[in-house]
């Protein structure tokens, strides 16, 4: 797999720097589109673009033609295409599938019914074919995202309905079966970028609930999870699966065919695209495998994401983020990030006015697949340019942009290389780690160490001495780190060395550089379980929250370190964090993980923690982790039942407990210990689920 490095430019051997590289445009000829709303552009290999689709806002017809431009003569050509042609749609996406095909899936046709239908077009023949679909069909939707990772066809987000409602669906189309999996819930958003990288599904950018441009960056873990690298079971009956016949405008033959529609425009509606319908009142599971989240607020190398012609491309371990001019946004406004993923950092590689000139507008991007030229397609301003008028109504401009120009470099990583994220279970240390690890937590004599850290006594978890020597409770408070007298319930020191703390911990940077009181004490107090804070140091001295038996932090005491992260504003400490919790949620820490992922506004921990206690709740309640709860959240996490659930017990659990004795005895445990009606549907509807533990 090859990966992207961003490196700075260098005259060396003669190469041109960015400062004196401009991006040339030039006017493409031919059969030149319209600048269309919605269509699907893709870079398909051997220097072609194929446009298809799309919506002609000066006309305002909806199209389904096929075009391709050829980068090499820049001339457009109409193609002519065979088969089962689809109807006219926008907001589809066309994904290249095995470098000669392209998978057309969803979309908004001309009488704004959203689609749910799958078309392929063969490149070499033109031919477009239709797949015999199997499995549950998802919602029609449009402007959503699309991705092909191994074999599958994932499908993200999108916007849906009369009221345009916006989609939070995950689903995938097996490729080798031609089976659609299961529904989960992800996170809302559409008109957004999805791609996978190191065996994650990544999605950035686009709209959110609240028709705002999101800041945010989400991934889902694909490795391991059963659910998204298992077979599924092909569904070509419709008796087995969930069918809405409610729709007046669906044919007779749908009830009885488990096959796809002609997607001709006028013969197939909206939601339709096979026989399956999903049932919409049912709730949905949270995605299988760990879900994780970063927020870019500002900083002098983020993006203005909230202003400008957005548009983000994926390009080998970076994502591109290309803020084009507007009536509105003038080019010095604009620039061109990466994002380097494995370390989420942003890096601006050129300003606007280095990329754009003035009097153009740009419609649509796409980067070739190796990562190092990107193409805008747009028109010219300028009246001056064509007799009577503007090109503003046509796609006639190409904007070619060297990517290498800017310092993005592609090369072939180790085979072995790891995001730095994904730790799954205890490692070895090395290099300056293992050097620090060795002189971690040593008496000075023998390390050199020249600072003392206490904390609360482990026996004492959760409390802190207040000034009438009593026991608080402090489970809704804030960690401040502080000087105290030692007490009964202070813990035995942490040695720790000054410098490193000032290099890896901003706080104590800059409260030592106020010369605090713990300035000359060399002796500082954190009010959190001493198992809690020497894990927090280790990571200090090592990137690391696994380590050696005597360092080791169970899943509470990452819990405790996600509230320390999210205070003292460590994003990568909270990354750790959030990935190991949901990959170790059981029955003795899931309340606890709840009651953390609440303090530290983690929503989808919070809400992952929330259903485990639910599907275990008799368990649960009986751990020392849910009785050690504060009464205020004792009520919260009671009150995430629906409030239509119920406890089953006396005959009816020994009927559900018969029912599920021959042959599926897993299945009726997990009734047993469901807490809801609609968890109960849920199981029996679907029950290859989500991994959970």
């Amino acid at each position: 797999m090859q990966e992207a490095y961003l490196m700075p430019s260098s005259p060396a051997g003669g190469r041109r720097t960015s400062a004196d590289y401009r991006p040339s445009i030039k006017k493409a000829q031919g059969h030149v589109p319209a600048c269309l709303v919605n269509a699907s552009v893709t870079y398909c290999n051997n220097d072609r673009i194929y446009a298809f689709g799309g919506f002609d806002q000066y006309t305002d017809e909806v199209y389904n033609h096929v075009l391709r431009l050829d980068l090499e003569t820049l001339q457009w050509e109409l193609v002519d295409n065979y088969g089962d042609i689809p109807g006219v749609r926008m907001g589809h996406t066309a994904t290249l599938y095995q470098g000669d095909k392209l998978i057309v899936f969803g979309g908004e046709n001309e009488h704004r019914d959203y689609l749910s239908d799958v078309v392929i077009l063969d490149l070499n023949t033109f031919t477009w074919t239709l797949p015999e679909i199997r499995g549950s069909v998802p919602r029609g939707r449009a402007r959503h995202a699309a991705v092909i990772h191994e074999d599958k066809l994932f499908i993200v987000g999108g916007v849906t309905g009369e009221k345009n409602d916006i989609l939070d669906d995950l689903t995938y189309l097996d490729l080798q079966t031609w089976t659609w999996s299961r529904t989960w819930s992800f996170t809302a958003r559409f008109d957004h970028t999805a791609w996978v990288w190191g065996t994650r599904l990544w999605i950035f950018g686009g709209l959110g609930p609240n028709m705002e441009r999101t800041t945010d960056i989400w991934w889902l873990d694909l490795k391991g999870s059963p659910s998204l690298a298992g077979n599924l079971t092909p569904q070509g009956s419709v008796d087995s699966l969930d069918v809405n016949l409610s729709s007046t405008h669906l044919p007779d033959s749908v009830s009885s065919s488990p096959h796809q529609m002609s997607p001709r425009s006028g013969t197939y509606a909206a939601n339709s695209g096979s026989v399956q319908v999903r049932n919409l009142s049912r709730r949905k599971q949270l995605a299988p495998g760990a879900i994780s989240c970063l927020r870019f607020n500002s900083g002098p190398q983020v993006p203005s994401l909230f202003s400008g012609t957005h548009f983000h491309s994926f390009a080998s371990g970076v994502l591109l983020d290309l803020i084009t001019p507007s009536e509105t946004v003038r080019s010095h406004d604009c620039n061109l990030s990466a994002l380097e993923l494995n370390s989420l950092r942003w890096q601006r590689m050129a300003d606007g006015q280095e990329i754009f000139r003035p009097g153009y507008r740009w419609h649509y991007c796409t980067v070739n697949d190796t990562g190092t030229k990107a193409w805008l397609l747009g028109c010219s301003l300028s009246v001056t340019d064509i007799p009577g008028g503007g090109d503003d109504n046509h796609m006639s401009e190409v904007l070619t942009i060297d990517l290498e120009k800017y310092g993005l470099s592609v090369e072939t990583p180790a085979q072995d290389s790891t995001w730095p994220y994904d730790q799954t279970g205890p490692s070895q240390t090395s290099g300056l780690g293992a050097d620090l690890a060795a002189v971690f937590d040593q008496p000075e004599s023998t390390s050199g160490t020249d600072f003392i850290i206490t904390a609360i006594r482990d026996d004492h978890e959760g409390s802190v001495v207040d000034d009438a020597g009593d026991m608080p409770d402090v489970s809704q408070s804030e960690t401040k780190p502080t000087f105290v007298e030692p007490s009964p319930w202070t813990s035995e020191p942490i040695h720790v060395h000054r410098i490193i703390l000032q290099l890896r911990w901003p706080h104590f940077k800059r409260l030592y550089s106020a010369q605090m009181a713990e300035y000359h004490t060399k002796r500082m107090h954190i009010p959190e379980p001493y198992s809690v804070v020497r894990a927090f140091l280790y990571y200090l001295y090592t990137d690391s929250i696994f380590g050696p038996p005597d360092c080791s932090a169970s899943v509470i005491d990452v819990a405790g370190m996600l509230v320390m992260a999210n205070l003292y504003d460590l994003p990568k400490l909270r990354l750790l964090c959030v990935n190991r919790l949901s990959r170790e949620l059981d029955v003795d820490n899931a309340a606890i993980v709840w009651e953390r992922a609440g303090r530290t506004n983690e929503h989808w921990l919070m809400r992952r923690a929330a259903q485990f206690c639910l599907s275990y709740w008799g368990r649960v309640v009986r751990t020392d982790g849910f009785k050690s709860l504060s009464h205020q959240s004792l009520i919260q996490l009671c009150e995430v039942v629906d409030t239509e659930g119920r406890i089953i017990a006396g005959p009816e659990l020994e009927m559900v407990t018969l029912g599920n004795d021959l042959g599926d005895r897993d299945k009726g445990s997990r009734l047993r210990l469901g807490s809801t009606t609609d968890e109960m549907s849920e199981l029996e509807a679907d029950d290859e689920g989500m991994e959970i533990s």
